[in-house]
């Protein structure tokens, strides 16, 4: 009986599937999940649909209601990144199961392209100008500066809701060891500890941490921080865009969609080296939609 191997199709599902699983930044952004997008090249313009945002209007029942357009809207972002994982396999690893696989290799690549995908979202750090983490007692080491990042996101009217700050290891080590997440850690529960959440609701955000955050520079120049810079920001400061890449004519490819996000998946024998070369990648833009929405928690700066 011949062997059965595992397909394009097969392989790309269940690496998209890791994909969102693996990432933490991509699910706390903004994702246009409901267009449909062609394939596209690097450095192409895509336009993803805008959050609608409406206004209150106080009802006067002599004028009757005041409809507002609901149209989105739309935001360019521009396809600039591919990242992608390559690998060569044998005939034996092709015949696994699809389990086994994600197991021995999948988990693998597609945590490399997960990183590199959180990697890019917080650079869009650079746009945000707004900075908590110096005042006495707010400190960036300690969990109440997100009270002061909340200061900032109330006074620029931004929505209670969908609230997200990620913090670097050395600021989740300082943070775990105040008294107020040493209390709140008393549940018993540490599952959502192993899932990179150090609190669900800690001062009106929701809090994740992450070794792509970055440590400061050694040595640092003027102006370079001393600390993790991290951030705290609404789900609607960034957006993540994604689209499928071509597939070659005649090729052993395929591409499969998800939430937003594109993965494709090719595989090739290469007589030359008498091995087969699996290839996955996934174009992709970041974009700042609204810097007022995010604010840096860090120390000061390199005098």
């Amino acid at each position: 009986m011949a062997n059965k191997f595992l397909t394009p199709n097969v392989i790309a599902a269940q690496a998209l599937a890791t994909l969102y699983e693996t990432t933490h930044m991509l699910p706390l952004v903004y994702t246009d999940v409901t267009s449909e997008f062609a394939t596209q090249k690097i450095g192409n313009t895509i336009n993803v649909r805008k959050p609608a945002v409406f206004e209150a209007k106080l009802f006067d029942r002599a004028q009757g209601i005041q409809p507002q357009d609901a149209t989105e809207g739309d935001i360019p972002v521009v396809l600039d990144k591919i990242a992608d994982v390559s690998f060569v396999v044998t005939s034996e690893d092709l015949t696994l199961e699809i389990e086994k696989f994600e197991e021995q290799l999948l988990t693998s690549a597609m945590g490399a392209i997960s990183q590199h995908i959180d990697r890019a979202i917080l650079g869009l750090r650079s746009t945000v100008t707004q900075t908590v983490g110096v005042a006495a007692g707010l400190e960036w080491d300690k969990p109440e500066s997100l009270i002061d990042a909340g200061r900032i996101l109330d006074i620029n009217k931004v929505s209670p809701s969908d609230r997200y700050s990620v913090v670097g290891p050395t600021t989740k080590a300082k943070w775990l060891n105040t008294d107020l997440l040493k209390q709140a850690d008393k549940s018993g529960s540490t599952e959502a500890l192993r899932q990179g959440s150090i609190g669900k609701d800690l001062f009106g955000f929701e809090s994740y941490w992450t070794q792509n955050v970055g440590q400061a520079p050694v040595p640092g120049v003027t102006g370079d921080p001393t600390t993790e810079v991290n951030l705290a920001f609404h789900k609607t400061a960034f957006a993540f865009a994604s689209a499928p890449l071509e597939i070659a004519p005649g090729s052993n490819a395929a591409v499969v969609n998800y939430k937003g996000i594109s993965i494709r998946v090719a595989y090739d024998y290469d007589i030359k080296y008498k091995h087969t070369v699996v290839s996955l990648d996934t174009l992709y833009g970041v974009k700042t939609l609204d810097a007022k929405r995010a604010v840096l928690i860090n120390g000061a700066n390199q005098a």
